[in-house]
């Protein structure tokens, strides 16, 4: 009975320090435990879920940004951008029915699931590693079976052409496969720490560019 009672007291006054304690003290013990919570707890466990190490990841680069974002004009998008897509054999209506398809935003947080080589197709979104510090999250233009297994070509929307590192996308590459946008802009409380390191060219939000 005893220890029942120091049990609620303990929780009872947890519970106030870490959401109705105003105090200096309050504040910092409720940005810890956040932290600790999203470390150790939430992250963890929604990689369990998601089956893959990132499952949220932030856009870094303006490699898939369409102008005017969420509100660009497709046709005019693809007006501007089809002659990289030719050899591809990809139309505006192929386009118009990929995962994403007006792509995403730099500072926008991207949900991650586990990407399954063999249902991956042409359109959709993959995060995958190369010789950087960061993963490249591009859409997927091709698919070659090999004895050893799949080959995947990515081209970045934005970009002008492919990049050496994405002709060849392993299979172990692969980081898992972006479904949606969970929030748009959110990235950049993390990105506006190490933005101002990047060349003046990459800085900045996307229409700034």
């Amino acid at each position: 009975m005893a220890l029942e009672k120091e049990a609620k007291g303990f929780w009872r006054k947890f519970w106030f320090l870490l959401w109705k304690d105003d105090s200096l003290m309050g504040w910092i013990f409720s940005l810890i435990f956040l932290f600790v919570f999203i470390k150790l707890i939430f992250f963890p466990g929604l990689s369990l879920v998601t089956g893959t190490s990132l499952p949220l990841a932030i856009v870094e680069s303006c490699s898939m940004y369409h102008d005017g974002n969420l509100f660009s004009n497709q046709d005019t998008w693809w007006a501007d951008h089809e002659n990289k897509y030719s050899s591809y054999i990809i139309n505006n209506l192929d386009f118009d029915s990929f995962t994403m398809k007006h792509g995403f935003n730099k500072g926008d947080i991207l949900f991650i699931i586990k990407a399954n080589p063999e249902k991956l197709k042409q359109g959709d979104i993959i995060i995958f590693n190369v010789n950087q510090k960061n993963p490249v999250i591009h859409r997927i233009m091709e698919i070659k079976d090999t004895p050893s297994g799949k080959l995947f070509s990515t081209i970045g929307d934005n970009n002008n052409g492919q990049l050496s590192f994405e002709q060849d996308i392993t299979e172990n590459q692969i980081v898992g496969k972006a479904v949606v946008k969970v929030a748009p802009y959110f990235g950049w409380v993390k990105l506006i720490f190490y933005d101002w390191q990047k060349p003046a060219s990459e800085r900045g939000f996307c229409d700034e560019n």
